[in-house]
């Protein structure tokens, strides 16, 4: 994807939004959430381009039509890249820029850069740049131009006859590797310190959910801690942990905020981030936040356990945390602050808050003590993983 330092100084570089609809429930027409994504990376969307296919064209994705009209959009809009909502293969994405004469990338791309801006951590880091150097090793294939058979010999950096292409390929292999290798030391350092916490029979409790659903605003309301927060995607990559004390357990848990899922996350970035996810399959308990506010909340639901699934954490108990409820129609605020609702065929504890305006979070301090003393034996009034009522219809 190409930098914002590469266009004009102090200049925002623009691109040309496209989605296709094959026919997939809950196409998102208005291209919001990749608008959202391309924001967040420092781009600025000069157009929105959606048409409809019954499957992809295997050289330009849209057709030569509709590619044609993205062409005529990019001259006339002066945009300096064409981003794609879905996944493209190499030599789609290697046609549409020669036919477009402008960069052209996708959705997995976008996450990638968005990831490699806001990776802090060491940890952090490398897992951006292994899900990189994955991503990479399949755009190889005559992609760029400084691919051609270079010769061989004394002082060559390849082997006779070795082509540009495959030294590059030789090269990325060796990155993955040694990537991999420094990952694998820092997942052993994470599983020394769960068995730790282990030992010490340390309730573990993970906040996951859908990216800007308000987790680490969470976080920051439960252990007073001042971990970045923010109103977009992708606000914090890095797993905070910190020690949160129940007074009616009276017990300390640790509490872990991880990093934010969306649709159709990259597969690559969920193997790369295997170690900092691993928190959440490890858990005893994941507090599921959710963005109450949003109308398609639902489909977030769904994008999480698909990830949480992938990732070995399905099985977890689980406790969805609707966020933002101060943001909601006030014609459709529920009328408890605990209630239930189905996930996945399977009745799920649900509690109300806003992290911003502090409702709901002693019901949610409540339960999480609840919770705790029921798994340790203790007597509570109510088995808190079994609500009393059913779930409101509205939400």
């Amino acid at each position: 994807m190409t930098s914002p330092t590469a266009s004009l100084p102090n200049a925002t570089p623009s691109v040309i939004l496209v989605g296709v609809d094959f026919g997939l429930p809950h196409f998102d027409a208005d291209l919001q959430e990749l608008g959202q994504l391309a924001e967040t990376a420092g781009y600025r969307v000069a157009d929105r381009v959606s048409c409809k296919r019954r499957a992809p064209d295997p050289a330009l994705f849209v057709g030569s039509g509709k590619a044609d009209e993205i062409k005529m959009l990019v001259q006339s809009t002066g945009a300096s890249e064409v981003l794609f909502d879905q996944a493209l293969s190499p030599a789609q994405q290697r046609n549409l820029e020669r036919h477009m004469g402008c960069p052209v990338n996708d959705r997995t791309l976008l996450i990638l850069e968005i990831f490699a801006q806001r990776a802090r951590s060491h940890e952090g880091k490398l897992q951006v740049e292994l899900a990189r150097l994955q991503y990479l090793s399949t755009r190889l294939v005559r992609r760029w131009s400084h691919l051609e058979r270079q010769s061989g010999g004394i002082g060559m950096r390849g082997g006779p006859g070795e082509t540009q292409i495959e030294l590059d390929r030789r090269m990325i292999g060796e990155a993955i590797k040694r990537t991999k290798e420094r990952l694998e030391k820092v997942k052993k350092q994470r599983a020394t310190q769960r068995r730790q916490r282990q030992r010490r029979e340390a309730f573990a409790i993970s906040l996951v959910g859908y990216t800007n659903a308000g987790k680490s605003s969470i976080f920051n309301a439960l252990v007073k801690a001042r971990t970045y927060a923010a109103d977009q995607l992708f606000a914090t990559l890095d797993t905070t942990t910190r020690q949160l004390y129940l007074g009616e357990a009276g017990r300390t848990v640790s509490l872990s905020d991880t990093v934010g899922f969306i649709r159709e996350l990259p597969h690559g970035l969920v193997e790369a981030f295997a170690a900092t996810l691993q928190e959440a399959a490890d858990a005893d308990l994941l507090l599921h936040v959710v963005d109450a506010s949003n109308p398609d909340h639902p489909e977030q639901i769904a994008a999480v356990q698909r990830v949480l699934g992938e990732i070995g954490a399905a099985e977890v108990p689980q406790l969805l945390v609707f966020n933002k409820i101060d943001a909601m129609d006030p014609a459709n605020r529920p009328l408890r602050a605990l209630d239930a609702m189905e996930v996945d065929g399977q009745s799920v504890p649900r509690v109300f808050v806003s992290a911003l305006s502090g409702e709901g979070l002693p019901e949610l301090r409540s339960w999480l003590a609840a919770e705790v003393a029921r798994r340790h034996g203790a007597p509570a009034e109510q088995d808190p993983m079994r609500p009393a009522e059913a779930a409101d219809p509205l939400v």
